[in-house]
């Protein structure tokens, strides 16, 4: 009864307006909209976006349409919302085609932008996944996930006898059995176009199952459809048997009409991605990795003549430095083509780039904040930008990064009425005596006179970073609010600092990283006399779970500690864990062929050390880090007799996405931490 008259209480706070200013919390993370999957209009004129809102009564979240104006017209929302998501003009500009599940699965919808009410596209047998319309605007790409040979409508008998059937056993003959938080059912994901005059789905991937299965695209990222219409490139991993220890992904051409089995253009035997045709089709650019097996490799932008097939390399350069080098993200040409916008990790920023597409020669236009998507209106970019004050809202700024302007202000309101803690980014001398960059989060009303908690935050990948960007589930100014400073440390192996720096962290994940945590929080201790150094706890989830684990046997210095989805055993975790081509690489190859590998640096080795306070967290369908790592943790904690605690999510994965679940998580985290540090 108490649980659910909080959650009734936590309903109407996140819809009722505050009478007066707090500290930021759970609730007001909660409480922010989400602005996401934006495009701009033909006619560079307006913006169509995804705007979701927490609907804690059925703990989930619902999305509905909007559009906004480039010259400052406030945004108007178009559908009611509950799951209406992926906006997408028509070429002319009059209708949005956009995918719903409101007649009970996930199809096309299209709504007129002038007068009307949306109407569904597609009545298919199976949910739609991605969607793009054809710059032609004859027929739509989508996604759907079929069985091997099989059509939409085979699929779905098929999946109708298994659910009518009394066994419940699964046979599998290769990996993924499982991945991230799904078991295999055998199907896979394809691109299929629809006719928009006859209404048929043709699939452009049959033949790529017939011998082996095929890991297929993640979304509309990974396909890009010619100026004409005719030409379909995609980006797929054919890699047989050795699809969980294989990063390949090759880039494939087929007729729109389809009809012909897909040609492979890549000889790369690393990642190739992001397909993206110039606007007169001459020329695909793409992001492509050199190293196989890698997933953290820097991404290059690839051109590639489509009439000659030769291609030409550019790296992403912030500067001349040896680690001004750059991973490319999101890929988007300018009108004229003659140059390429792509957004890059920069020094705990996300910024937004420009490469010419004829030297190769980059420039920054952003270099603040977190920014994502980049898009062309006339001689001005449209993006979104977050940061450690705030969640996204839509911007634009001048080609030549000027004249930047806002144009929502979605959550402005709620801001309002939630304290922030101020953001200060540092650097210092770290491992191998170069720079390493650092964010402190001072506490909500600081008070100089005073001293403070610090929650000490460790970042996952290992191969990422703690900058300024508004996170909804490792959040500092959740930390900041509650009266912590908030302290985070972009160790050798965080990306954004040149691809040398990320490199760093293979074969050396207890070496390295964990000494520019301890530099770095020595160093914030020294510059920042305000941080308590007798009151400090960690806290990590992934890569960081797994160094909480590590340093709980290196030291002693924190009172407090937080391991989330966190490997216990490198060894074990090979065994448990389904992409491969992760521990292989970190570790040097399999537990088989390089045991040293798994063994140095391996946090159940020093468990005899272990005497700090720990509560340990973890998603029970998490296929990443296995749940079996986190109950192991818990096991060595209570049979040692360290004060210990197990919050254990059924239904989450990797991460913790359902709101009630995020509210329990945080006070859990929270209370930990007022426990053994307040």
């Amino acid at each position: 009864m108490f649980r659910q008259l909080r959650i009734l209480a936590c309903t109407l706070a996140l819809c009722a307006p505050l009478a007066a200013s707090h500290p930021f919390g759970i609730h007001d993370m909660l409480a922010m909209d989400r602005l996401s999957d934006f495009r701009v209009s033909p006619d560079g004129k307006q913006v169509a976006f995804t705007l979701s809102v927490t609907d804690l009564a059925a703990n989930r979240r619902r999305s509905s349409l909007w559009v906004a104006g480039l010259d400052g017209t406030a945004p108007r929302k178009l559908t009611a919302g509950g799951s209406d998501s992926q906006p997408r003009w028509a070429p002319d500009g009059k209708f949005l085609y956009f995918v719903s599940g409101r007649s009970g699965s996930a199809q096309v919808w299209r709504l007129p932008l002038q007068a009307g009410e949306a109407e569904q596209v597609t009545k298919l047998p199976l949910d739609v996944d991605a969607l793009e319309v054809a710059p032609t605007g004859k027929f739509l790409m989508i996604g759907m996930a079929v069985f091997p040979k099989a059509s939409p409508e085979e699929t779905k008998a098929r999946l109708e006898a298994r659910e009518k059937s009394k066994a419940t056993g699964q046979i599998y003959d290769s990996l993924f059995f499982r991945h991230w938080d799904t078991w295999g059912n055998g199907t896979r994901n394809h691109l299929f176009t629809f006719d928009l005059a006859t209404r048929q789905a043709r699939d452009l991937m049959p033949a790529m199952d017939a011998d082996c299965p095929t890991t297929p695209f993640g979304g509309s990222e990974d396909f890009a459809v010619s100026p004409d219409g005719a030409t379909v490139v995609f980006s797929a991993k054919d890699a047989g048997r050795a699809e969980a220890w294989s990063t390949n992904f090759d880039l494939y051409t087929v007729p729109s009409s389809g009809g012909t089995a897909p040609v492979k253009i890549t000889p790369n035997p690393a990642w190739d991605a992001s397909p993206r045709f110039s606007p007169d089709g001459k020329t695909l650019a793409y992001a492509a990795m050199a190293r196989p097996g890698y997933e953290a490799d820097r991404f290059d932008v690839v051109l590639r003549n489509l009439a000659s097939g030769q291609e030409r390399r550019f790296v992403v350069r912030a500067d001349a430095s040896p680690r001004g080098d750059r991973s490319a993200g999101e890929l988007a040409w300018t009108p004229d083509g003659k140059e390429l916008l792509c957004t890059s990790e920069h020094l705990g920023q996300k910024a937004i780039f420009a490469v010419d597409a004829a030297t190769g020669k980059t420039r920054i236009i952003l270099a603040d904040g977190s920014a994502n998507s980049p898009q062309v209106a006339g001689n001005r970019v449209v993006y979104t930008l977050n940061s450690l004050q705030g969640p996204n809202e839509l911007y634009t700024i001048g080609l030549d990064g000027t004249q930047a302007a806002r144009l929502t202000h979605i959550n402005d309101a709620r801001l309002a009425q939630a304290r922030l803690g101020k953001a200060e980014a540092f650097t210092f001398p770290g491992a191998k005596g170069e720079k390493v960059h650092g964010y402190l989060v001072y506490p909500v009303d600081f008070d100089p006179a005073k001293k403070y908690p610090v929650a000490f935050l460790v970042h996952g990948g290992p191969q990422g970073s703690f900058g300024n960007d508004f996170h909804y589930r490792w959040n500092p100014q959740a930390y900041a609010g509650a009266g912590f400073a908030a302290v985070m440390i972009d160790f050798h192996g965080s990306t954004g600092y040149g691809q040398a720096f990320t490199d760093a962290i293979n074969g050396d994940w207890g070496g390295a990283p964990f000494e520019d945590l301890m530099k770095g929080l020595d160093f914030a201790l020294q510059k920042y006399p305000f941080l308590d150094k007798d009151r400090m706890g960690a806290l990590g989830a992934s890569y960081g779970g797994y160094m909480i684990n590590w340093i709980a046997g290196q030291t002693d210095r924190f009172k407090a500690l937080v391991c989330h989805d966190g490997n216990l055993d490198e060894r074990m975790a090979y065994f448990d864990t389904e992409e491969l081509w992760f521990p292989e690489w970190e570790h040097g190859g399999t537990p088989w062929t390089n045991p040293k590998g798994y063994a140095k640096h391996n946090p159940i080795d020093f468990v005899q050390n272990w005497k700090t306070p720990t509560l340990v967290i973890h998603g029970g369908k998490d296929y990443r880090v296995v749940d079996t790592q986190g109950m192991s943790t818990f096991t060595a904690l209570q049979r040692k007799g360290v004060p210990s605690r197990f919050l254990y999510f059924p239904d989450e994965n990797h991460w913790v996405l359902r709101p009630a679940n995020s509210i329990l998580w945080h006070e859990t985290v929270l209370g930990w931490l007022d426990r053994w540090l307040k």
